[in-house]
């Protein structure tokens, strides 16, 4: 990828977007009803960000992907992280 937009966003992230693109990829089919599923997603996500996900805040986005009651945003992952 030699587009200045994604390198300049691994510059500032320190995530190759090939990373990113892989992680997009294998997600098109996945079941984010499976508890499972998800957590795998968030480790996965964290391992690439370099951080650690607190088990609550962990749970909490688990809750909000597989129960389907809260829409998944920006904002909504934002006031999760807020509030931990």
């Amino acid at each position: 990828m030699d587009n200045q937009f994604f390198k300049n966003i691994e510059k500032k992230t320190g995530v190759k977007m090939q990373d990113v693109m892989n992680l997009a990829g294998s997600l098109q089919n996945a079941n984010f009803k499976d508890e499972n599923t998800v957590r795998s997603v968030i480790n996965r996500v964290a391992q690439m960000a370099n951080r650690r996900v607190p088990k609550e805040l962990e749970d909490k986005i688990v809750e909000s992907i597989t129960s389907g009651k809260e829409k998944l945003d920006f904002g909504t992952i934002s006031k999760m992280m807020d509030n931990k």
